[in-house]
């Protein structure tokens, strides 16, 4: 609240909730990745910041999975270049547009979910990469730090060499600690029938 006169009025935080992911399930003209791949979801623009991540492919024996609304065809077109550019353009995917069913698999398959975005209001398939147990990988700015908390690994700049480090080291650390039932338990916090029930709260508390 740095910025915004509130007149001493109370400021109520309540976190969004998560629908469960259905079934996991490809069809016949679904995408399935030849080696373990990260994945990231989201609509395709800039602030997504999808290109940091393509420096990790480079040296790994990895593919890069985007699914997503194409809203931003010029961004679409760069990130085509610039894979090109890299060496890596074999190891990206875009989908687009994705069924649910697909989005489940994908969640589920993944070896980790990447979200370099560098502004989001909350940060929603975060939290259900958190609800299959996946490592996660957060740009550190915007809501994401408050969503991962400490089951997540940031970026603290997009330094491709930082992103390296931080990735490795993140993959260790989620085996060594065995850390996917944290993970999940982190998601439960991030329940609808709770932010209704605390959105009920507020409303009586005005009355």
């Amino acid at each position: 609240m740095k910025h915004c006169d509130t007149r001493n009025k109370p400021v109520y935080v309540i976190l969004n909730g998560s629908n469960l992911l259905e079934e996991p399930e490809l069809d016949e003209h679904s995408y399935i990745p030849g080696q373990p791949f990260l994945f990231s979801i989201g609509v395709m623009q800039r602030k997504k910041n999808y290109h940091v991540l393509f420096p990790l492919l480079q040296e790994k024996k990895m593919e890069l999975v985007i699914a997503g609304r194409p809203d931003d065809s010029q961004y679409l077109q760069f990130l085509r270049r610039k894979s090109w550019e890299m060496g890596v353009e074999k190891k990206v995917r875009i989908l687009g547009r994705i069924t649910e069913k697909e989005k489940s698999w994908y969640f589920n398959h993944c070896r980790a979910f990447a979200f370099p975005s560098v502004s989001e209001g909350f940060g929603l398939p975060v939290v259900e990469a958190m609800s299959c147990g996946k490592p996660l990988f957060l740009s550190g700015l915007t809501a994401l730090p408050e969503i991962g908390g400490d089951v997540s690994f940031y970026f603290n700049d997009f330094n491709p060499l930082h992103m390296q480090q931080v990735f490795d080291a993140g993959m260790l650390s989620y085996k060594t600690e065995d850390m996917a039932v944290k993970i999940r338990e982190r998601s439960s916090h991030f329940c609808w029938h709770r932010a209704a029930r605390q959105y009920l709260e507020v409303y009586r508390s005005l009355y």
